[in-house]
């Protein structure tokens, strides 16, 4: 564990905040800035380090998040160096739980929320998906798990004994699910 780097991915608004605590509970640091702050939305905090944004054109970055978990949006994923190690846990939610917890935060953001229809974002978001998870399969550099974000809720300890059979790691499952927080799960489908 010591040089891999472990990545929280999924779409947006898919769990992957509360994996990142998760894992910190359990006792991998994250490699977070806290520029972005708690908030309605994401009360617990977003776990993000803004430089991960910039990735294509910035890696230096990489060499601190060694032995460390970093929240990356999966559209971003493709930019990984092939000169690291990584183990991605990747965020799986309902589809309609997402577009939903997406418009809610768009609202308090006074944004639109019309400029694509459900149905074709729906359709975007799966294509996307498909394609990502294809690349993934596809890098001898990068293993990575499906974590559904609904069954985290439902039954914790058993996506927990995955996650840490998946990372090889000595993690405190039981402070790990203690963070799970169903008074947060507000877009129920």
């Amino acid at each position: 564990m010591d040089k891999t780097i472990t990545i929280v991915s999924g779409l947006p608004r898919s769990g992957t905040s509360m994996m990142m605590k998760m894992l910190e509970a359990g006792g991998i640091r994250p490699l977070i800035d806290n520029l972005r702050q708690a908030d309605p939305d994401n009360p617990k905090g977003y776990y993000e380090y803004e430089r991960v944004k910039k990735i294509k054109d910035d890696q230096d970055w990489l060499k601190q998040a060694e032995g460390k978990a970093v929240k990356m949006v999966s559209a971003l994923l493709k930019h990984l160096p092939k000169n690291y190690q990584y183990k991605v846990i990747f965020m799986e939610r309902k589809m309609a739980e997402i577009l939903a917890s997406q418009k809610k935060m768009l609202i308090r953001q006074n944004k639109p929320t019309d400029a694509i229809p459900d149905q074709k974002m729906a359709q975007l978001y799966q294509k996307h998906l498909t394609k990502v998870k294809a690349w993934l399969k596809e890098q001898d550099n990068i293993e990575f798990i499906d974590i559904d974000y609904n069954q985290a809720l439902k039954n914790p300890s058993e996506i927990i004994r995955k996650i840490k059979a998946f990372l090889s790691h000595n993690l405190d499952t039981s402070s790990m699910v203690g963070i799970i927080d169903n008074s947060l799960y507000r877009q129920r489908q």
